[in-house]
């Protein structure tokens, strides 16, 4: 395993990690408990639960690895508050919408060579990619696992 790879490796077990963590605050709690706000005027688990969901489920288009599972949670989920009034799915439907993204990504984040995972994203043009390589499939990766980490972190504030 070259260094790239190992690099590679250690992303996607931290990507992995943060998934599992995720998953394992999602189902120590019933849907009632999901409907808690974190903290006082803040979002709700169930919020915070399809918030992620959608953010993910972006993953797939920006990426380039094929067509959105759920782009109508967006308008809930992103380009919404909390507390907009806008319906939303049920906290079950929201549970499993959330792991068929993570699944689906999951493959395809598995294939991925090196190489791939250095390209561009489809978020930025030829001309920019150019000058700045850095902004590639990988970099978007790392901001999902730092985006995610700190829903986690309040997620936390649930538990009683």
């Amino acid at each position: 395993m070259d260094q790239q790879e190992m690099m590679l490796k250690l992303i996607l077990t931290a990507w992995n990690g943060q998934i599992a963590a995720a998953d394992k605050l999602f189902n120590g709690f019933t849907d009632d408990e999901l409907d808690y706000e974190v903290a006082t005027d803040r979002n709700t688990g169930v919020y915070l639960l399809g918030h992620l969901t959608a953010v993910h489920d972006n993953l797939f288009s920006l990426l380039g690895l094929g067509e959105r599972l759920y782009p109508e949670l967006d308008q809930v989920f992103i380009f919404s508050p909390c507390k907009s009034g806008k319906a939303r799915p049920v906290t079950n439907e929201l549970r499993n919408y959330w792991n068929s993204v993570n699944e689906k990504l999951a493959q395809h984040f598995n294939r991925l060579s090196v190489d791939e995972w250095l390209q561009k994203h489809t978020n930025i043009s030829d001309e920019d990619f150019a000058k700045e390589p850095h902004r590639n499939r990988l970099n978007v990766l790392l901001t999902r696992i730092n985006h995610l980490a700190n829903h986690i972190g309040q997620l936390t504030f649930l538990k009683k």
